[in-house]
């Protein structure tokens, strides 16, 4: 008996999927036109995202140019068939005004990508959404590792370099300026 393919969707068909009633309270990424729910993360996880999220708004309003996105705001890769992804933050280097962001998914390329792995995150799905962001354009992309208090940092033709937690993390030369400890990722208020 021959099996029946769902038919994929493209990222506007998921958007609209991903908002009916039924779907409204989990989380979905489009990979390849097949939607995939994405568990819920932790609370480090959330304080970790929160205050990277903190560090790279002080970041952009003092060069007073950007913004940060955060909370898995979809990230369009591509079209058809649709993949869509919601990376943990992202920080765009462009100035325009709140009116002018989508109210579906950003569909412009960010200057940086920052994930921080789960628990639960494989490896070869973290890759395969690392390989996307690079394929579609993205120039810097950090991998944030709790249990080795360490980032791994992607960028596109360059060998992945491995920062550790007492060595200086930098936007490169894709986002000027920004330099911080590693440890300072790690460190909530009231932490040496």
């Amino acid at each position: 008996m021959a099996t029946v393919q769902p038919k994929l969707m493209t990222a506007d068909e998921f958007y609209e999927w991903a908002c009916r009633p039924e779907n409204q309270d989990k989380l979905f990424e489009l990979d390849e036109g097949r939607a995939v729910e994405v568990p819920p993360a932790g609370e480090i996880h959330g304080a970790i995202c929160c205050l990277i999220a903190y560090l790279l708004t002080k970041y952009v309003f003092q060069r007073g140019k950007g913004h940060v996105c955060s909370n898995d705001t979809g990230l369009l890769i591509k079209r058809k068939p649709g993949t869509v992804r919601g990376p943990d933050i992202m920080v765009f280097d462009d100035s325009r005004p709140l009116e002018k962001l989508s109210r579906k998914f950003a569909d412009r390329i960010p200057k940086l990508v920052v994930e921080v792995l789960l628990p639960s995150d494989k490896m070869a799905k973290v890759n395969r959404r690392i390989s996307q962001f690079l394929k579609r354009g993205v120039p810097l992309v950090w991998l944030v590792d709790l249990e080795t208090r360490s980032v791994t940092v992607y960028q596109p033709g360059q060998d992945l370099r491995v920062v550790q937690e007492a060595e200086e993390l930098t936007g490169e030369d894709v986002l000027p300026k920004l330099r911080y400890r590693v440890a300072e990722l790690f460190a909530l208020p009231g932490q040496a």
